[in-house]
C-alpha cells in the first residue's frame, strides 16, 4: 500500500508576490517520493514457478510508472477486486473461422427441401427385406400424413395410389409413380407390386402401395372361379398366408388411414383376413420404447387407423340409393366387433354425391366410397342418344350415366382422405424421419411376432 502523497506549497503571503503563471496548463504536481520502491509482481504462468519481485527506483521529481495490475493469489485480500475472465465465442464445427465464412449456399441449400420424387421406391423387396433408401426424401417435421392400402390382385390399388398421390386419368397410365399392372402380367396372372412401394409428395402425404393380399380361403376362390395364378403364387398356403399378413399388420401400425380396394362387392374372405391382420397387429410401443410383437396389451392405449373400403370399377346401379344403402348395412355387420375406424370419418352424401338424399339416410353409415370404371370417361365422350323418332330436344342430352365422371369422384375421394384426423401413431410425436425408424422397427417386430408364428403353427 502506499502512503498518501503530500503536496508542498508556499504561503498566500509569498504567493502574491510572483508573476502570474503562463496561460499554458501547467502540469500536475508531482507527488512526493515514495520512502519504499515498487515492487511489481509477473502473473504465474502455466509451467512455472512463481514470478520473480523485480524493484525498481523511481528519480527524486519524477512521477512514478503505474504498478501493474497484480494477478490475484488464491487467498485473496478483503477488498481487493479479482480478475474477470474473457471469453471466446466459436460457432460449433466452424473452428476458429467467424461466422461471416459460412458459405451462403451451403447455409441456402440446409433450408431446402428434399428432391421432388418421380416415382416409387422399395421400402420393402420381394424378399420381405426392409430398404433404407426412403430416408433421404425425408424431413424434420411433424405435419405428416401415411396412407397404405390393400386389396385382392387386378382391383386397382397402384392405379387409386397413383391417382390420390400424383398422377392424373388423362396420363397414361405407364408415367404413374406406381406401376399398374401391364398387359404382360395380366395374361400371366401375375402382380405387379412386390413388397411395399413408397412414395411421398411435396405435401408430405406418404403412400405405400403393397402386392395383393392372399389367404387360404381367397386362394381356394380364385382356383374354383378359374383365376389364372402366377408360378410364384404355387407355394405352401401358409407361406403366402404369412406374407400378406405381416404386410397387413404393419400398416394397420404405421398407417393413418387403410384404404381396402375391391372390385365387386364382396368377398366374405377379405374380411375374415382383415379380422385376423387386427388380431396379430403388434401392439402399440410404450413410452419406454419396448417393443412388443404381442396384442395383448390395453385397448385403451392401441392405435388402430381409418379404415376405407373403396368400390372400385362399380357399375351404374350400385349408385342406387338402395344398392348403396344394403352395402353400407353389410359392411357395418361384417366390421361390427372390430376396433378399426371403419365408419365416421367419410361420407359420400356430405360431398354432394347423392344430392337428392337427406344427410340421415343411411341408418349406419361406413366409409364407404364408389368410383367406377376409369374406362367409361371415354365412352361418355359419344354417350348414346335418342332414337330418330324422339323429340329433337332430347336427342340433344347425353346419355345416363347414374353417377359424377370418374375424374370428379377421384378428386372428391382425394379431398376425403387428405382431410382426415391424424392421430398419433405411438405415445410420442414422431417427425418424418422418426416415422421412419419407427416403421423399420414394427417391421422387424412383424417378422419376428410369437402371434403370426402361433398362428401359422396352427395352420400348417
Amino acid at each position: 500500500m502506499q502512503k498518501t502523497p503530500i503536496i508542498l506549497s508556499k504561503p498566500p503571503a509569498e504567493r502574491s508576490k510572483q508573476p502570474p503563471p503562463p496561460t499554458a496548463p501547467a502540469a500536475p504536481p508531482a507527488p512526493a517520493p515514495l520512502e519504499k520502491p515498487i515492487v511489481l509482481m509477473k502473473p504465474r504462468e502455466e509451467g512455472k514457478g512463481p514470478a520473480a519481485a523485480t524493484t525498481t527506483s523511481t528519480p527524486e521529481g519524477a512521477a512514478p510508472a503505474p504498478p501493474a495490475a497484480p494477478a490475484p493469489p488464491k487467498g485473496e485480500k478483503e477488498g481487493q477486486r479479482p480478475t474477470q475472465p474473457v471469453y471466446q465465442i466459436q460457432n460449433r464445427g466452424m473452428g476458429t473461422a467467424a461466422p461471416a465464412a459460412m458459405d451462403p449456399v451451403v447455409g441456402q441449400a440446409k433450408l431446402l427441401p428434399p428432391e421432388r420424387m418421380k416415382h416409387s421406391i422399395k421400402l420393402v423387396d420381394d424378399q420381405m427385406n426392409w430398404c433404407d433408401s426412403a430416408i433421404e426424401y425425408l424431413l424434420d417435421q411433424t405435419d405428416v400424413l401415411v396412407v397404405g392400402v390393400l386389396g385382392l390382385q387386378g382391383t386397382g390399388k397402384s392405379m387409386v395410389m397413383s391417382l390420390l398421390s400424383a398422377n392424373t386419368p388423362e396420363e397414361d397410365q405407364r408415367a404413374y409413380v406406381f406401376r399398374a399392372q401391364s398387359a404382360e402380367m395380366k395374361e400371366r396372372g401375375g402382380n405387379q407390386t412386390s413388397g411395399i412401394d413408397f412414395f411421398i409428395t411435396q405435401e408430405r402425404i406418404v403412400f405405400l402401395d403393397t402386392q395383393p393380399i392372399l389367404s387360404p380361403s381367397i386362394l381356394d376362390h380364385l382356383i374354383n372361379n378359374d383365376r389364372k395364378l402366377p408360378p410364384e403364387y404355387n407355394l405352401p398356403h401358409t407361406y403366402v398366408e404369412m406374407q400378406s399378413l405381416q404386410i397387413a399388420a404393419f400398416l394397420f401400425t404405421v398407417c393413418h388411414v387403410v384404404i381396402v380396394v375391391q372390385d365387386w362387392f364382396t368377398d366374405l374372405s377379405l374380411y375374415r383376413f382383415l379380422q385376423t391382420a387386427e388380431m396379430v397387429k403388434p401392439s402399440t410401443p410404450s413410452p419406454s420404447h419396448e417393443s412388443s410383437t404381442s396384442s395383448g396389451s390395453d385397448e385403451g392405449t392401441e392405435y388402430y387407423p381409418h379404415l376405407v373400403f373403396l368400390q372400385n370399377k362399380a357399375r351404374r346401379e350400385d349408385f342406387c340409393p338402395r344398392k348403396l344403402r344394403q352395402m353400407h348395412l353389410m359392411i357395418d355387420q361384417l366390421m361390427a366387433h372390430s376396433h378399426l375406424r371403419y365408419k365416421g370419418t367419410l361420407s359420400m352424401l356430405q360431398c354432394n354425391i347423392f344430392p337428392g338424399l337427406p344427410p340421415d339416410f343411411l341408418d349406419s353409415e361406413v366409409n364407404l366410397f364408389l368410383v367406377p370404371f376409369m374406362d367409361s370417361e371415354a365412352e361418355s365422350e359419344n354417350p348414346p342418344r335418342a332414337g330418330p323418332g324422339s323429340s329433337p330436344l332430347f336427342s340433344l342430352l347425353p346419355g345416363y350415366r347414374g353417377h359424377p365422371s370418374f375424374q370428379s369422384l377421384v378428386s372428391k375421394l382425394r379431398s376425403q382422405v387428405m382431410s382426415m384426423a391424424r392421430p398419433q401413431l405411438s405415445h410420442t410425436i414422431l417427425t418424418e424421419k422418426n416415422w421412419f425408424h419407427y416403421a423399420a422397427r414394427i417391421w422387424d417386430g412383424v417378422k419376428k411376432s410369437s402371434a403370426l408364428a402361433e398362428y401359422s403353427r396352427l395352420l400348417a
